[in-house]
């Protein structure tokens, strides 16, 4: 039987190296591509943590300010803990900590000394003992402070030299330190050498981020505040210090490895700092914020997976129709072989048995290469060999059933078409309807659990796109039976023939499959333009101009300064202050509802700016005709705000605080949202700029609007310093905190962070595979469309061109017979990818992409385009292949007695 199967597989050899070929795509997917969206996950992981500072990965414990009795050390007593902290924490948490921390700290002090009074300069210094930090700086003068214990030494403190230089301090500079009184004065001073100078060898080295840093000197808060310096002390003096009764303050900090973080176990990771956030031990408190990227990435990752699993039951779905097909085409052209078996006495499944022989010589050792293949892709290995296996028995299964469904009496007609579908067909094509109808209905009641795969509700688009081709077969022959009939009234012959051939032709199997593989390709890029156009709409949302100033308070003239820049077209105010209460009248009585931001636009100059920053952003006509009137001003609330008012009976008249001013308001619409408010906002009031009272004291900006071509945020980012400045020291704010720096976000960067990172690379490598993928296995369809019927047109063609059929005739013969095959299965396929999109876009979670803005999938005229190119491209690969076939063929000969259809 071995000789006998090598024997067939050889002859037919071209039919089975196209099965071999289908195993080893769906084995090399199976096993590759799990790989590759591993790699791209860890990747994307790697720029997100890299991305967020350092010190946002750390676990840091962190003591109040205790005593330590005289007989303790204090620095064995940080070390105990710093063990047992590592100990209690979840194994997924501890295998991800990568460096670890432990200090003491002495709080500042107020520090004097004759270097410090020569500049004038007002010092608190705190003393910090950090273990192993003489091996991450280099001495540039003087020693570390000595280990040794002398009693009656000054305190030896070693400072970054930077830090140093700034203070005016260096090796060997005198000081005193200690509590001062109401005066000023030091109370029992201690006294104090610096010993030496060090730089860091890596500044990057977490070591040195500890709060207050040691590299650098921390600015006074407001007028007549110290400047913060940290200075490094030997362990020995730190736990004398605190046996005498100075106080100390312990932190230990864990660092997660970003190598370490595996993005296959994220889950595990975050309930692990869940975890060790409710078993914080008393008396100590958590602070840890590498929650929140992680979070953020599994939100994008899970949504991620989810799709992937969709577009690949379509991929696969067609490889399975392709293989369905693959074999039926090779049994097709051995139906007189297996005839001429049965009719020589063997048995029903002889020829079932002679094609599992041929298989099993193919089919796994395809399947072995295809899975070998998908190990040298990069990335982590799943658990998929099971799946592989599964799918290596289906193929090699599917050429015997092929060769069952053989008619037992040879060569049949296969252009007869019933007017009246069997019983069995019929029944069939109603249950995939009534299955594709009530997978739909489960997956909208449902939903899809992000990061899962429910094997029914992932293949409910395969359901729908069956059961779209179903309806597609039922009203395919109708309007081409038509045509027929209205060509067979006219001279020309071409086009009755072409239309009546169509029409008969059995198409079932490979509309099929090809109205799922463009059905996944339109899919992937119709959803793919959804999330662009959201992206887009997040970024306006966030910024909605070419740039965002933010800041504190900016001096009135600041709008003026920034007209003056290169290429400022427009700017306009923005004023945003959270956590306002509303009161029910002007003497500030509180109304008891809860807190709201406050946003002051000036309507008529943000739609200058959003005009020349070519932002489409509606602004309610209650704001932009508001003017400065007497009465309350019109107001557009949030619909949470707007019930809170409605209940209290505060509609039409609300007071609302704005930089201690307290202004009336009536509720004049609601809005779900609005530009410059975070997503998660939820209750806010927004009041026109341009129709406030004219008052002794008015509001300044928070924040500026600013349109124009090439804008310099460093220019802007000055410009805004300097108006801050000058709003301070023009006398409205007098020994304030000093202003934080102003912040400039432009719109192109922020929707160009929006693409990028996280997990958008898996994300963009499932529309590409789909679209891809998804064109390339429905011209493939075409193509056994095509050879399909090959043998039966090319009988026809040779009886044809013998009653003077031209060359040219026959080409039109063969676009008028394919190009209803062609141009319905492409369409069927677009229709069904435009469509599903509106079904599965609510429950994919894709806006853990678009920074929280929901992603709108509608119609885009690209895809008309893209599907008449598509269908251009496959009518003319149909015709490609069904020529170079009949040179193949040799159509002369095809008329010899005994060749069949």
């Amino acid at each position: 039987m071995s000789i006998g199967a090598v024997r067939r597989v050889r002859a037919y050899g071209g039919q089975f190296l196209l099965l071999a070929v289908l195993t080893l795509v769906v084995t090399l997917l199976v096993s590759g591509v799990p790989r590759l969206v591993n790699r791209l996950a860890e990747q994307g992981l790697r720029e997100q943590l890299n991305s967020e500072p350092a010190p946002r990965r750390d676990l840091s414990y962190t003591s109040g300010v205790v005593g330590t009795a005289a007989t303790t050390s204090a620095m064995d007593t940080a070390r105990e803990r710093f063990d047992t902290l590592a100990a209690e924490m979840p194994s997924q948490v501890r295998s991800a900590v990568a460096e670890r921390w432990y200090s003491a700290e002495i709080p500042p002090t107020r520090l004097a000394g004759p270097d410090l009074a020569a500049r004038n300069l007002l010092v608190d210094l705190g003393l910090r003992a950090v273990p192993g930090v003489q091996d991450a700086g280099t001495l540039v003068e003087g020693a570390w402070p000595s280990e040794t214990w002398v009693p009656g030494r000054p305190i030896e403190v070693t400072l970054d030299a930077d830090v140093a230089r700034k203070l005016n301090l260096k090796a060997g500079s005198q000081l005193r330190m200690g509590d001062v009184d109401i005066k000023g004065i030091l109370i029992d001073p201690e006294p104090v050498v610096v010993a030496g100078l060090f730089r860091p060898v890596d500044s990057a080295d977490g070591i040195w981020d500890g709060l207050p840093p040691l590299q650098r000197v921390t600015e006074p808060l407001g007028d007549g505040e110290p400047f913060i310096v940290v200075g490094v002390v030997a362990q020995t003096a730190l736990d004398k210090r605190v046996a005498a009764g100075w106080p100390a303050r312990f932190t230990w900090r864990y660092r997660l490895g970003v190598d370490r973080v595996d993005a296959r176990h994220l889950d595990q990771l975050i309930d692990g700092l869940q975890q060790v956030q409710r078993s914080t031990p008393p008396g100590l408190t958590l602070t840890q914020g590498v929650d929140v990227p992680l979070r953020a990435f599994a939100a994008q990752v899970d949504a991620a997976r989810t799709l992937l699993a969709v577009i690949a039951a379509g991929v696969l779905a067609t490889l399975a129709g392709l293989i369905v097909l693959a074999a039926t085409l090779a049994t097709r052209r051995r139906r007189s072989e297996f005839a001429l078996l049965r009719a020589r006495g063997g048995a029903a499944t002889a020829g079932a048995r002679r094609s599992l022989a041929e298989s099993l010589l193919v089919v796994p050792v395809a399947a072995a290469l295809g899975w070998w293949l998908g190990t040298l892709f990069p990335g982590a290995p799943d658990p998929t060999a099971p799946y592989a296996a599964a799918a290596t028995v289906l193929v090699t299964l599917a050429l015997p059933l092929a060769t069952l469904a053989v008619p037992a009496g040879g060569a049949t007609r296969r252009d007869l078409i019933r007017m009246r579908p069997s019983a069995r067909r019929l029944t069939v094509e109603v249950f995939l309807l009534l299955l594709a109808g009530l997978a739909a209905v489960l997956l909208r009641r449902r939903g899809l659990t992000l990061g899962e795969v429910d094997p029914l509700l992932v293949s409910v688009p395969v359901l729908l796109a069956v059961a779209a081709a179903v309806l597609a077969l039922r009203a395919y022959p109708w309007p081409l039976r038509l045509v027929s009939r209205l060509a067979a009234r006219t001279r020309g012959t071409v086009t009755f023939l072409g239309t009546a051939r169509a029409g008969r032709a059995a198409v079932a199997g490979p509309l099929v499959v090809v109205v799922l593989a463009i059905g996944t390709a339109a899919f992937c890029g119709v959803v793919a333009a959804g999330v662009d156009a959201s992206r887009d709409r997040a970024a306006e949302r966030t910024v909605p101009a070419d740039a965002l100033m933010r800041g504190e308070r900016f001096a009135p003239d600041t709008l003026d300064a920034l007209s003056r820049l290169p290429g400022v077209r427009a700017a306009t105010p923005v004023l945003s202050e959270p956590d306002q209460r509303l009161a029910t009248d002007a003497l500030g009585t509180d109304a008891r509802v809860g807190q709201v931001t406050v946003l002051l636009v000036d309507a008529p100059g943000l739609a200058a700016v959003t005009r020349e920053s070519e932002v489409d952003l509606p602004i309610p006509s209650a704001l932009r005709t508001a003017r400065a009137e007497s009465g309350a001003l019109p107001a557009i609330v949030s619909p949470a705000v707007a019930a809170d008012l409605a209940r209290a009976g505060l509609n039409d008249a609300a007071f609302i605080s704005v930089q201690g001013q307290r202004y009336e308001f009536k509720t004049a619409g609601t809005a779900e949202s609005f530009p410059l408010l975070p997503a998660s906002a939820g209750r806010f009031v927004i009041l026109p700029w341009q129709a406030l009272p004219a008052r002794n004291t008015t509001p300044v900006p928070t924040s500026l609007l600013v349109a124009g071509d090439r804008l310099d945020p460093e220019a802007l980012r000055q410009v805004g310093d300097q108006g801050q400045e000058r709003f301070q020291r023009g006398g409205a704010v007098t020994g304030g905190d000093r202003p934080i720096g102003v912040t400039v976000d432009t719109r192109a960067d922020v929707r160009q962070k929006l693409g990028d990172g996280g997990a958008n690379g898996v994300l963009a490598f499932g529309f590409a595979a789909g679209a891809v993928g998804g064109t390339v296995l429905g011209l493939l369809a075409i193509a056994f469309t095509v050879l399909a019927g090959a043998r039966a047109r090319g009988q026809v063609l040779s009886r044809l061109r013998t009653l003077g059929l031209s060359r040219r005739q026959w080409r039109g013969l063969l676009l008028v017979e394919l190009t209803p095959l062609v141009g319905v299965s492409v369409l069927t396929g677009a229709l069904v990818g435009a469509v599903l999109p509106l079904l599965l876009n609510p429950v994919l979670g894709l806006s853990a992409f678009t920074s929280g803005m929901p992603v709108r999938v509608a119609f885009e005229p690209g895809l008309v385009a893209a599907v008449l190119a598509l269908g251009a491209v496959a009518l003319g690969f149909a015709v490609a292949v069904e020529a170079l076939n009949n040179r193949r063929l040799r159509l002369g000969e095809v008329l010899r007695l005994g060749e069949e259809s």
